[in-house]
């Protein structure tokens, strides 16, 4: 089992920047690849960015490319996706999720392939 907790959503104004951190635990976090989905309401969940296990490869939905960072520590457990130049439409539940890999450079954008989900944190971005 893996759990996973996501942090740092909150209120801000369209052209800001916030910080989502996810904090992993159980398995060893170094075999998983890590994903960000997002929900907004009404919406199917979507993919937004994913980083491989050994950090090397990542993948950004084309909506946030050059706006959003994905990175993570495999020592801290941790993955995180710096937000800059938020739009409205980026209002949404975000949701942190791991994957098992069995290649170091592997991420994948299936929301089915990931085998543990965090909580989720909302982000809301006003105009």
């Amino acid at each position: 089992q893996v759990q996973l907790v996501e942090s740092g959503g909150g209120l801000v104004q369209a052209g800001g920047s916030l910080s989502l951190s996810c904090v992993a635990s159980g398995r060893t976090f170094s075999v998983y690849a890590m994903g960000w989905f997002r929900q907004a309401p009404g919406k199917e969940r979507e993919f937004v960015a994913a980083i491989s296990r050994s950090g090397t490869t990542t993948d950004y939905a084309d909506s946030v490319k050059g706006r959003l960072t994905i990175s993570r520590d495999n020592v801290k457990n941790t993955v995180d996706l710096q937000m800059n130049s938020l739009k409205v439409e980026d209002t949404a539940v975000y949701y942190c999720a791991a994957a098992l890999s069995l290649r170091s450079s592997w991420t994948t954008r299936s929301l089915h392939e990931y085998n543990y989900w965090g909580q989720g944190t909302q982000v809301t971005v006003s105009s």
